[in-house]
């Protein structure tokens, strides 16, 4: 049975894209902690971020890196944070956050409640840095 992450690899569910190539796929959160909340991902199925193979991890950070330097620019923030925890959906990934300060990544406050709108102009900024 395909993850959910699987799904919107293959295009069966759509996502709001900020940057993708042949081996990763960055979208926005749609239940995010804060605007810009973006998730990486490998377009392999791997459920737990240390069983892929050495040269893929290094490879996704190197992409994920990319991806926070354009999140930096449309979000003037302190940091762009980065977790992996990997227990709600098991598809590997990385959240990347824009951060002001470690309450900024807290998972246990509530979500943000984001308009498609919003999500789709917030990826379209990202994507085009």
């Amino acid at each position: 049975m395909l993850t959910l992450f699987a799904k919107i690899v293959r295009g069966e569910i759509p996502c709001h894209k900020v940057a993708e190539n042949d081996q990763f796929l960055a979208f926005l959160d749609i239940m995010p902690l804060v605007k810009g909340h973006v998730l990486v991902i490998p377009k392999r199925e791997v459920d737990y971020i240390f069983d892929l193979e050495d040269e893929e991890l290094a490879a996704m950070m190197v992409f994920a890196k990319k991806v926070a330097r354009k999140m930096k620019i449309v979000f003037p923030c302190r940091k762009i944070g980065i977790t992996v925890i990997g227990l709600e959906v098991p598809h590997a990934h990385i959240h990347l956050i824009p951060i002001n300060s470690i309450d900024d990544m807290d998972f246990s406050k509530e979500k943000l409640k984001l308009k498609s709108e919003e999500l789709s102009q917030t990826a379209i900024l990202i994507a085009k840095q």
